[in-house]
């Protein structure tokens, strides 16, 4: 079977704490080699990190998502560090900015940010981006930062072309999830083309942002194939280069451990 991976999910949430191993079961079976899980806050890091000791089909990414910036406390960056640094640990956040739901004040949602962006330099992994309503200000500070090489990837992507061309510029990946596949999304599929093959990735974001097929209900990773499937239609490429293509990708960016663990 054709081999994909999910570069974004959120399996430590609650959504799965009944029934995990059957979702992992599911995705498994639909060809999931390996799912990137990605931290929020020092407590999701640190559950995302027992995760992906107990399963190596599952790695982990250290962050401090825009709407908990207000909540971090001091010594923070810190802690978030000595955690950046276990093994399993491929990336640096989520992180970024928010400024559609503004649940953090811009300023401390800059300030844990650009702290981040540091971080990721130091411990050399890359970052994992969000950035919803704020794609100017993000760019801002991107292009004031020292970036890590691999400089990371704009999550989720929700920007248009022109965007897609300024983040590309930087050296940033870009990855699409379920909202690719909703038929208003005209303008998502078009920054979509603008996308090298080369620097594409796929992701779910699980428990959010299902495929249109799921669309109300509780995402998870086996249903990233649908997000696979529209972007082989989109761009005109077989499924299988396409596979092929985004497991490179992945690899390239997060290390060989993203798979080899698997």
């Amino acid at each position: 079977m054709t081999v994909l991976i999910d570069t974004h999910a959120h399996l430590d949430f609650p959504q799965y704490s009944k029934d995990l191993e059957q979702v992992l079961e599911r995705a498994y079976s639909k060809g999931v080699r390996a799912i990137l899980n990605a931290g929020t806050d020092e407590k999701s890091t640190e559950r995302s990190i027992r995760l992906s000791e107990k399963n190596p089909k599952i790695s982990a990414s250290a962050g401090i998502h825009p709407h908990g910036a207000a909540r971090t406390g001091s010594g923070w960056i810190q802690r978030l560090e000595k955690l950046a640094l276990k093994e399993t640990v491929l990336a640096i956040g989520e992180t970024g900015l928010d400024f559609y739901r503004d649940l953090s004040p811009r300023d401390v949602q800059e300030d844990v940010f650009r702290e981040q962006i540091r971080l990721a330099r130091r411990v050399n992994k890359p970052l994992i981006i969000h950035t919803r309503e704020a794609h100017q200000t993000t760019l801002e500070i991107l292009k004031e930062e020292a970036l890590p090489s691999p400089a990371g990837v704009m999550h989720c992507f929700s920007g248009n072309r022109a965007e897609v061309e300024e983040y590309l510029e930087l050296g940033f990946y870009i990855s699409f999830a379920g909202p690719l596949t909703y038929p208003r999304s005209h303008d998502l599929r078009e920054a979509l083309k603008g996308v090298p093959l080369n620097r594409l990735l796929l992701e779910t974001d699980a428990p959010y942002l299902p495929p249109q097929a799921y669309r109300s209900k509780r995402n998870e990773p086996a249903y990233i194939r649908l997000t696979y499937e529209r972007v082989s239609l989109e761009l005109d490429v077989k499924f299988e280069d396409l596979a092929g293509q985004v497991y490179l990708n992945a690899v390239r960016l997060f290390s060989d451990l993203l798979v080899d663990r698997a």
